[in-house]
């Protein structure tokens, strides 16, 4: 769907042979369903044990659904339409059929031909449709194991950034607007890496004190391709702004990417702002299923909260308690429109979803976490590199907008003449190894 007119490359597809995407849907996805598969029959004892014979049933129903999939996908199959009467059924439908209409010689949309972010986004609607035709598996979450283990192995990580934490605020009273900025800074860069995937950048290779996440900062600042850091805190500030009634109640929305060591960044992020009072209210964005093997739904984001009140850990507890406290009176809120797990480009929402999009408006900063939100604010296209942010977005501009992301797709816009061509000389998978990322910010052109 065109938006405001813009004309946009092709999406990026497996039809591409040898593409990033092509050896994703041939490699990834089928892992990635091999790994459900494996899930569900792990737990067959465990859904005996809870459902007697009907779980053991249904365990065996969806782990033949899921492997009928898996052979779909493998051998390029037609895509079929969902038939699990959810209340976004019609809606993957309806976005099928927009999909069929721009197939090349009414082909059928299939796994290999058609966009790479509607095939990866419809695999994991249909592992969960798996589990709706199939209760009482229905609530289900396959990729549970894998978020707490992401928690679990980082608490070396956990416990620094929770203390650095605490510290800040104890001393938030005395700090300069020059300090304060600098946390701020260190704060964006440690939510940015956290995304770098969960593990690499926190305990998980190395237990020891050193692996707190302060410490590689500097050596990464040089990964950064673009850093719209500056214009961030910029709008942060001016949203402070003192009108007639004094300060302004700022109001910051945060889209998520994944639980574990990343969610606790973006919430050692969130406290910082309101503590420093930057921000008034803190509005988080999760997923309404489980989605993208590690994203955060409803019972992860609570889940996280209570483990860390929970810990043996002085800060770590104390910052658990004021998370708690900051749901608990409405500074922070979590909320999971099914729009993110749609396979919709961003530049859709405004007529896909007028009332997500409105909701947005109503922000004085957006952050998009992650890789899956940058592929759906740019389209997933093939842009040229040097095509500004902005002109990506088509469109969608609700509020000013901050992506802070590590590359793990062969998608990326607003670099400089030439940046691509040096970067592909001296590292070519620099799009897709985490190693390098942006923060990149886009404000709507306000009328003057």
């Amino acid at each position: 769907m065109e938006a405001e007119g813009i004309s946009a490359p092709s999406s990026l597809s497996a039809k591409f042979e040898g593409s990033f995407a092509y050896l994703t849907v041939r490699d990834r996805l089928p892992t990635i369903l091999t790994k459900v598969i494996d899930t569900l029959h792990r737990n067959k004892d465990n859904f005996f044990k809870e459902y007697g014979e009907e779980g053991t049933q249904a365990e065996k129903r969806a782990i033949s659904f899921l492997s009928k999939l898996r052979n779909e996908l493998q051998t390029d199959k037609p895509v079929l339409a969902l038939i699990d009467n959810a209340e976004d059924t019609q809606t993957w439908n309806e976005y099928m059929q927009r999909q069929q209409d721009l197939m090349e010689d009414g082909k059928p949309v299939s796994w290999f031909k058609s966009p790479w972010l509607y095939v990866e986004c419809y695999m994991y609607r249909k592992i969960q449709e798996a589990l709706y035709m199939n209760p009482p598996m229905d609530k289900f979450d396959v990729f549970k194991e894998g978020k707490t283990q992401s928690y679990l192995e980082s608490q070396q990580a956990i416990k620094s950034l929770c203390t650095y934490l605490q510290e800040l605020i104890t001393n938030m009273e005395n700090m300069t607007e020059i300090q304060l900025r600098d946390s701020f800074l260190k704060l964006l860069q440690v939510s940015l890496w956290g995304n770098k995937c969960d593990l690499s950048i926190s305990a998980g290779q190395d237990n020891s004190q050193k692996s707190s996440p302060f410490d590689s900062l500097p050596d990464l600042q040089r990964f950064i391709l673009v850093d719209d850091s500056n214009m961030v805190w910029s709008t942060l500030v001016a949203a402070q702004g003192s009108g007639s009634s004094g300060m302004k109640h700022a109001r910051v929305d945060i889209v998520l990417d994944n639980a574990g060591f990343e969610l606790v960044t973006d919430l050692v992020f969130a406290d910082f702002l309101v503590s420093a009072g930057l921000a008034k209210h803190i509005r988080f964005h999760g997923k309404s299923i489980p989605w993208f093997v590690s994203d955060v739904t409803k019972q992860d984001f609570e889940w996280t909260i209570m483990q860390t009140m929970a810990a043996n850990h002085k800060w770590m507890s104390a910052s658990g308690v004021q998370w708690k406290h900051f749901i608990k009176d409405g500074t922070w809120s979590y909320h999971d429109h099914s729009f993110w797990t749609l396979p919709h480009e961003f530049c859709d929402m405004a007529v896909d979803a007028a009332d997500l999009y409105s909701t947005l408006q109503g922000s004085d900063l957006i952050f998009f976490k992650g890789d899956l939100n940058y592929r759906k604010l740019t389209g997933d296209r093939k842009w040229e590199h040097t095509v500004p942010f902005d002109q990506a977005l088509r469109g969608f501009q609700p509020a000013p907008l901050c992506s802070l992301r590590t590359l793990k797709a062969d998608v990326q816009v607003g670099l400089q003449p030439g940046q691509a061509e040096k970067l592909s000389s001296q590292d070519p998978d620099w799009m897709t190894n985490g190693k390098y990322a942006v923060v990149q910010f886009s404000s709507p052109h306000r009328e003057q």
